[in-house]
């Protein structure tokens, strides 16, 4: 199986890295408007809002927010339960952006971890959540396969007494890869969820991937039984405690001889430097 050479120059990085930027910049404005009585709908609207403002052309998928037990995808069995609802914020309880905004072809998917006032489960699991940062990329320089790297996620999340809720999104995905998207359609036009430019790289890289026998899907099954390919891969370990739930997503970046995340200065990274020199 051969892999493909990594075939982002520096320019595209920067490019990436600006939109990634962009996109906390608009979850976290749309995180400090967030008021007890809001509801999912209203939050994934005016992040929607701000995301176009900023000036995104279109969608990777649809932006997303989950708020309370939501959060820790408890009791979801179809896609449809993804998409917000009229589920209002309340004092004390998690909410969790998720938006994947596109310019110029280039792509960004994140994921914003918050709570309303104070929690002190959701103080746990942010702590928790912090260890699979560090922990996901040594083992991708170490050169495990994805599902490998999968299963010992798994492991870590378990040993801190957390589970793994990633196992809930479509495939099992803990990530993907995401590439500078180039279909053709109207933009900001989505189906199930996804855009269409989106859904046409997407079954592009499917088949192409299918018969090289490998997967831009990041998961725990057959397909995954290769080592990331050189490219940028949006990874989202998503962990729970109870009603509980936090996420983070970025890009991380890997080379023909390397692995390094997009960016070091993200909030929820910022947020852990804080607590880290505080202890």
């Amino acid at each position: 199986m051969a892999a493909p050479e990594f075939n982002y120059s520096e320019k595209d990085i920067k490019r990436f890295r600006e939109l990634q930027q962009i996109a906390y910049d608009c979850a976290t404005t749309t995180a400090a408007w967030l008021e007890t009585g809001v509801t999912e709908k209203e939050a994934a609207a005016k992040l929607r809002r701000e995301l176009v403002k900023a000036g995104v052309q279109d969608f990777f998928h649809v932006p997303f927010a989950w708020f309370g037990r939501r959060t820790a995808f408890r009791r979801f069995k179809v896609p449809l339960q993804f998409f917000p609802t009229n589920k209002r914020l309340h004092e004390k309880t998690p909410f969790v952006l998720d938006c994947a905004p596109i310019i110029d072809g280039y792509t960004a998917d994140i994921g914003y971890g918050g709570v309303l006032g104070h929690n002190p489960t959701w103080d746990k699991l942010d702590e928790d959540l912090s260890a699979c940062r560090d922990f996901i990329l040594a083992k991708v320089k170490e050169g495990l396969t994805l599902d490998d790297i999968y299963t010992e996620v798994d492991e870590l999340v378990a040993s801190q007494g957390n589970d793994n809720r990633h196992r809930v999104y479509p495939g099992r995905v803990i990530g993907h890869r995401v590439t500078r998207l180039k279909g053709f359609g109207p933009g900001r036009f989505t189906m199930f969820g996804f855009g269409i430019r989106t859904l046409q790289t997407l079954g592009r890289e499917f088949v192409t991937d299918k018969i090289k026998g490998r997967s831009p899907l990041w998961a725990d099954g057959r397909a995954s039984r290769h080592a990331p390919t050189p490219g940028l891969w949006a990874v989202e370990p998503h962990i729970g405690r109870g009603d509980v739930g936090i996420k983070f997503e970025e890009i991380l970046v890997v080379t023909d001889d390397d692995a390094y995340w997009l960016d070091d200065d993200l909030p929820h990274v910022r947020r852990w430097n804080r607590k880290k020199a505080k202890s």
